[in-house]
Parts: structure tokens; sequence; C-alpha cells
């Protein structure tokens, strides 16, 4: 229970229905959605790509998505990649022979075949009840007529309109200005891509007019991307990987996302007797920082494209974690493993839904960096994401650069499941930050009996690139605790990362949560 005296949101509590997003629109769509009848599935599609258009520097039709979801009546839990490849023309070794040490964030070598819209369709079409044009209605409208900008979405696009080239300054900035909190963005191009993809299904996305403007942006920035690239483009279904901690099973889409990896952290916390520390105190925070240190340092080596990750197994084993919860010292700080050079950022949108047949949605959209690519096609104004540069230039890496392949992704969504029961979907927000999103999410619901508004709102840290990144919920004396263990303590730029989730209770009743640090919200009816 929150205490009434300090800032703080209650969770969201209702019986029909429930959705938590980022964005209020999003979240307000996706109940509108519930209410006349769609299913969690119709609900998330529909919320998604509204939020491309609400926040368009975190996720928009040009990128990519990862979803786990149940269907009504059913604890399994089914998942869909829709996570794009490089082109088939493209390879590590002529960027090496240009000179390239890792993949171009901002060049058109880093665009991979966005895949998200596939997987909508595909999604829409097995899953859903009321077809595509109803689902894509409210971005259409909201894209024609404009939305608002949201306080945080107008920090994250200043930070991020440098990205912005060529077309993508003449669709994503107003007069050539960022916009201002309230200044309404308006997106008439991508309007009439959704009304084409309404009417003809995804073919009017990866063929034709619209695929021809994307390629041909490609094309002016040195892209090899080709018509058929875009037709080839197709999500694929996955099995999820599932791991227990203490009384939970946490329940991860598999690689070439980065859940597995969370699966190790907590592994790795299991062996520390976590409950029985301050959970907003050094102790805990520095130990979490270790395990993150050693699990980060295996997904670098290990996590890469379904069909080239190598040893998923060994990454999942109890023996590794204990293994390496050994090399953590209680009293001090290890130097950092050495990072690969695949870039990591912090830019995407979460959503979640729960309809009243308790089938529940936990996906996950982003284009990576801020703006992506920051490439955006002339007439319909589509950005490009920027996935490619999550590749290594390495010669032998699992995730070195090839055609045809999948990079390493950081966008993960979960479930949380208790006595074989589905009873939370949830994600983090954050980029690289989603692992330990997911443990520390997880540990304060199990560790610490926090309500999953409560778990949200606690305050985040990061051990990233030789940095605890530590937020100002912290007091001065943590700070100051994990510098004399050998941590390097700053404080982020921003908030580090958001969160959403709902809680399906035994009684029916679904409790959702959303992250303060975001603009959105848990809504239901």
């Amino acid at each position: 229970m929150r205490d009434f005296h300090l800032p703080g949101r209650s969770p969201v509590l209702a019986t029909g229905g429930m959705c938590a997003t980022s964005h209020p629109l999003a979240a307000q769509t996706a109940v509108d959605i519930l209410k006349r009848g769609g299913n969690a599935m119709d609900a998330a599609i529909a919320g998604a790509v509204l939020l491309g258009i609400c926040e368009p520097q975190m996720t928009g039709i040009g990128g990519d998505c990862f979803a786990l979801y149940t269907r009504p009546g059913s604890d399994d839990i089914h998942a869909i990649n829709g996570s794009g490849r490089a082109p088939a023309a493209l390879n590590a070794a002529d960027l090496r022979a240009a000179g390239h040490q890792t993949v171009p964030l901002f060049g058109a070598e880093s665009v991979t075949i966005p895949t998200a819209m596939d997987a909508f369709c595909q999604l829409s079409e097995k899953e859903g009840k009321m077809g595509l044009d109803a689902l894509l209605a409210p971005a259409i409208h909201y894209a024609e007529t404009g939305v608002p900008v949201a306080p945080r979405v107008a920090s994250d696009w200043a930070q991020s309109a440098k990205t912005l080239q060529d077309h993508g300054r003449s669709h994503y900035l107003i007069n050539g200005e960022v916009p201002a909190v309230g200044a309404l963005f308006v997106a008439p191009g991508q309007a009439e891509v959704l009304r084409r993809i309404a009417k003809q299904g995804r073919d009017a996305f990866y063929q034709g007019e619209i695929a021809e403007d994307m390629i041909a942006c490609l094309s002016a920035a040195g892209g090899v991307h080709t018509a058929q690239d875009f037709a080839d483009a197709r999500a694929t279904v996955s099995k999820p990987v599932a791991g227990p901690y203490k009384g939970i099973e946490v329940v991860e889409h598999p690689p070439n996302g980065q859940g597995a990896v969370a699966l190790l952290m907590l592994n790795i916390l299991s062996h520390f007797d976590i409950a029985a520390m301050d959970p907003f105190g050094a102790e805990r925070l520095h130990i979490e920082a270790e395990a993150t240190k050693l699990a980060y340092d295996a997904r670098n080596r290990f996590v890469a494209d379904p069909d080239h990750t190598t040893r998923l197994d060994h990454l999942l084993a109890p023996e590794t974690a204990r293994k390496l919860a050994a090399l953590i010292d209680p009293s001090k700080a290890m130097a950092s493993p050495a990072a690969l050079s695949e870039a990591v950022h912090k830019d995407t949108i979460y959503i979640t839904v729960v309809d009243g047949d308790g089938m529940a949605v936990s996906l996950i959209y982003s284009i990576f960096h801020g703006f992506g690519s920051g490439i955006a096609s002339e007439k319909f104004g589509i950005l490009m994401q920027n996935r490619g540069a999550g590749f290594t230039l390495l010669q032998g890496h699992p995730n070195e650069l090839q055609g045809g392949k999948r990079p390493m992704h950081t966008i993960i969504p979960g479930m949380v499941k208790r006595d074989g029961r589905v009873i939370m979907p949830f994600g983090v927000m954050g980029g690289a930050y989603q692992c330990c999103g997911h443990a520390r999410f997880a540990s304060n619901i199990e560790d610490f009996g926090m309500d999953p508004q409560s778990a949200i709102d606690a305050p985040r840290a990061f051990s990233e690139n030789g940095e605890l990144r530590v937020e100002r919920g912290y007091c001065d004396a943590v700070r100051q605790q994990l510098s004399d263990l050998g941590h390097r303590v700053v404080e982020p730029d921003t908030a580090i990362g958001g969160a959403q989730a709902i809680l399906i209770r035994p009684d029916g009743v679904l409790e959702g949560a959303s992250d303060p640090r975001k603009d959105g919200c848990a809504l239901g009816f």
C-alpha cells in the first residue's frame, strides 16, 4: 500500500479488460478496442501502431517488435519474432574493408528490414477478431489530425533531433524546430501508408510504392537494400524460454532478443540473500551491478540471430550461474568485462493488454536509437530503424553482420507465472537496461513483496560501460557507499527506462501499473 502523504500513483483496478502503456492516447485506444468487442491482441496492435505517432522518436512502422501472448483459457505462452534481417547484399567483410570498426549508427548500413508490420498483420489474422481496418483506424485518425506532444516525448525529441537527416527533418520537425510540449504533430504520409495496409494487407507495405519509397531513401544514403529484401520480410514463430526465481517463473522471448540474459541474472541473484538486504541500500545495488556485468558479458559473447546463437543451454544452466555468482566479491567492484562493439541504447515502447477472457499480450516495439537511423522516406515519412547497429564486425562472432541475418536485439517482452498460471505480462523499456530491469522488477516483487506499481516506482541503477548509473531516487549515503566499493557512480541524464505491468489476481481483478518515468498510464473498464 502506498503512502498517501507522498507523491505517487495508485494501481488501476478493473475486471473487463486493461491496457498499460507509455502514452494515454494509446492506452485509451486499446481499451476502446476492448469495449467494441476486440480481444487483447486487437487492442495491443491498435495501441502499438498509434504509439508510433504519439512517440515517433521511440518507435514506428519502420521498426521491429517481439511479442509474448496467451490465448483465452490457457496458460501456454506463445512468442513471435518480428525483428528484421540485414539486406542480403550486406556483410561485415565489406564494412571492414571500408575501414569501419563498428556498424555506422546513422548510416544505411545500420538499417535492417522493418518487420513489425508483418508481425502485426500475422497476429491480427491469426489471433485477432476485428481485422486490420478497424485496428489501424485510430492511428490513421491521429496521424491526420495530430497528437499534442507529451512532456517526456518532447524531452526525448529535443535530445534526439540531431539524428534526423534530410527528409527526416522535414517530416519530424515543425517549421524546422523541435516541437514544444503541446505542439501538434501530424504525419499525413503515415496515415496514407496505414490506410493502404488496412485495405490491402502486408503486401501494401512490403511491395509497390511504399517499399519503393523506403528503398529510394536507403539507396540515396548508400544502402544496398532491394525490393526482394522487403518482399521476403517475415515475422517468425518462436518458443519462449523460462526460468524460476524463488516462487515465480519468469518467461522471456528467446534470442535474438536478450531475454535469456535476464534469466541468467536472476539465476546469479538467487545465490544471494537479496530479501535480507535493504531494497534501496548499497549492498543490494552492488550485488545487482556485479551480476549485471557478468550476465552482459555472456550476452556479448553468445546472443545473436536464433540460427547463430551459441550455447543457449549454457546461458540458462544453473551451474553457469553458480560459477558466475562465485566471482562476485561483496566488498569490492570488479572491473567491467570487456565490451564488444555492439551499439546498445535506450529507445523503445512497450504495451501490455489483458482482456476479460484472460488473453494476455506483452508486446515491445522499437526503432532502436532516438529516431532510429535518422533516415526517413521522402514521400511517406517512414523512419528507418538502425537495429543493424546491434551487429558486430568481429570476424567469426555469432553476431557478426551477414546478409539475411538478424542482429542481437535489446527489446524483450516478459511474463510471470506462479504455480503454472500466468499472473502478469510485463515489460521494461530502456535498451540495454532491459535485462537488468526485468531482474530487478522480479526481485522487487518476489524478494520484497512489492505490488507491481511500487516495484515499477522504485529507484533504479544500471552498471554500463564502466559506470554505475544511479537515479536521484537513491540518497547520497548510498552513492558514497557504492563509490567506496569501487564503483564509478554517475547520475544519468534521464531516468532509467520505463515499465508497464498488469497483474491478473486470483479473483479475476486486473491490477495495472504504469511507470511515472513516462507519459503513460494504465486504463481499464
